[in-house]
């Protein structure tokens, strides 16, 4: 829910979007839907991505594709614009920390990754670098999304380059410890 909360008042600051909602933005100008709806559809489409790439959804990652949509069109109805550029600052700021704090939560629960991050962990797996498979991706869909129609500025710069060291800070101190292994006993004589 922090996640499409976030996202809403990325797009109510109107300083850019975030390059995957600048995909979203630009398709949904395309199709009439909301916001929301394309998120949503973008994300089932990805998650059909991840059969040749063998990757294995969790809860969490049927979470984010289904909830993140439908909170993004909630928070875009209810979250009024700001008027002045300073409270378009705070937005924005406010919008790149709440989503560096939401993605800590869900990634850190180990729930499953969301559907794009499936893509990049899947990538990944079969040799080509984090790096490069998620500059890749965001790359592509914000091209695509920018010649689509998508909002492009300086919030879209400014969260490319802070979102992955705010994620990378968060997530250690949100992240769930790993359930405690328990030793195996070794059979007794009588067991064997």
């Amino acid at each position: 829910m922090l996640f499409g909360l976030a996202l809403a008042v990325l797009v109510k600051a109107n300083l850019g979007l975030d390059p995957w909602n600048v995909f979203n933005q630009g398709v949904s100008r395309r199709f009439g839907w909301t916001l929301g709806e394309i998120t949503v559809v973008t994300s089932i489409l990805l998650l059909l991505a991840w059969l040749p790439l063998h990757q294995r959804p969790g809860i969490g990652t049927v979470a984010n594709a289904l909830v993140v949509g439908p909170v993004l069109d909630q928070g875009l109805k209810l979250i009024p614009p700001p008027h002045q550029p300073a409270a378009q600052a705070v937005f924005l700021v406010v919008a790149i920390l709440a989503t560096a704090l939401a993605t800590g939560l869900y990634v850190g629960a180990g729930w499953g990754p969301g559907p794009r991050d499936g893509i990049m962990t899947g990538l990944a797996a079969r040799g080509i670098p984090v790096l490069v498979a998620r500059a890749a991706i965001e790359l592509t869909v914000l091209a695509i999304g920018w010649a689509l129609g998508g909002s492009v500025g300086l919030a879209t710069v400014l969260f490319a380059v802070s979102i992955g060291p705010l994620v990378s800070r968060s997530l250690p101190i949100l992240a769930l410890p790993p359930a405690p292994v328990r030793p195996t006993e070794e059979p007794g004589p009588d067991q064997l």
